[in-house]
């Protein structure tokens, strides 16, 4: 199944996407939950898959206005050098943990919308990426038991300023400028990715093919991720683990790659989907 949430008639909602089309789940389930988060949270993913059974849908998917996939999550924890290629074109070395750091929900966008260059720097690089949305919660969480945990996938663009992010030693700045990552287009419910299934991971900006992987090739498996970061913080339902970009980054190529107006950047993961975003000017 695949769960969106959206604007609809100027109210946030979410809903299951049908083909083309979309049946608005607010009207149906928003007296158990008002918003995805929450219907993950209460466990209700089963209902919103029998409501997409029994009702028609009223929506075309192409005309709605799109939220970032989890609109408002408790955490984004983002995981940075994870694939072999990526720590290579950096010059850093392989860590024995996860390197982390972490995202705010003011940074991102949904599916269609525009990512913003801000007038600071023009060094806004494209990262393509899988999401993982945390659907039952908890601490200390076992490799063995990670997949039981996740609700589903979606795709990211952990959009960064690249001189920003090196004016220190610590990330954050590059890596939170407002309406710079791309969330979507959907969350494709777990029960439709098998746990450990190979994933094929593509970039293009501009049609373009500049980042290709599989998810074999991450150097911290999903469920490592999941039990390392629920070891120092309680995960919770809806949170969001991005979960590293290969090689290719615009940054590190020759002649360097960033990020323009005009430019249409395209996160493509084979089991998922794929986001888009156009980019402007702030």
């Amino acid at each position: 199944m695949k769960l969106i949430s959206f604007l609809n008639q100027g109210q946030a909602t979410y809903g299951a996407v049908l083909g083309d089309d979309v049946l608005d789940l607010g009207p149906i389930l928003g007296s158990q939950a008002a918003d995805l988060k929450t219907l993950i949270a209460k466990g209700l993913l089963g209902e919103a898959a029998q409501a997409a059974k029994n009702h028609p849908p009223t929506l075309k998917f192409a005309a709605l206005t799109l939220l970032p996939v989890i609109p408002n999550p408790n955490k984004i924890v983002c995981v940075g050098l994870n694939y072999g290629e990526h720590v290579r074109e950096t010059g850093r070395e392989v860590t024995e943990k996860p390197a982390l750091f972490l995202r705010l929900s003011e940074s991102q966008v949904a599916h269609g919308q525009d990512i913003v260059r801000p007038p600071e720097s023009f060094k806004l690089d494209y990262e393509g990426e899988i999401a993982v949305i945390i659907g039952g919660g908890g601490r200390r969480i076992s490799e063995a038991d990670s997949w039981s945990h996740i609700a589903g996938y979606s795709c990211y663009n952990d959009g960064s300023v690249r001189d920003w992010q090196v004016n220190t030693s610590q990330w954050t700045a590059g890596k939170n400028f407002y309406r710079t990552g791309g969330f979507g287009p959907w969350m494709v419910t777990a029960d439709d990715i098998a746990p450990d299934q190979k994933m094929t991971l593509i970039t293009r900006l501009n049609g373009v093919e500049l980042q290709r992987a599989t998810t074999d090739m991450m150097i911290h498996s999903i469920p490592r991720q999941i039990a390392y970061i629920s070891t120092f913080i309680p995960l919770e339902p809806g949170d969001v683990i991005v979960t590293g970009t290969p090689g290719g980054v615009g940054n590190k190529r020759t002649p360097q790659v960033f990020m323009k107006p005009g430019d249409v950047a395209e996160i493509d993961v084979d089991a998922i989907g794929v986001l888009r975003n156009t980019v402007r000017d702030e």
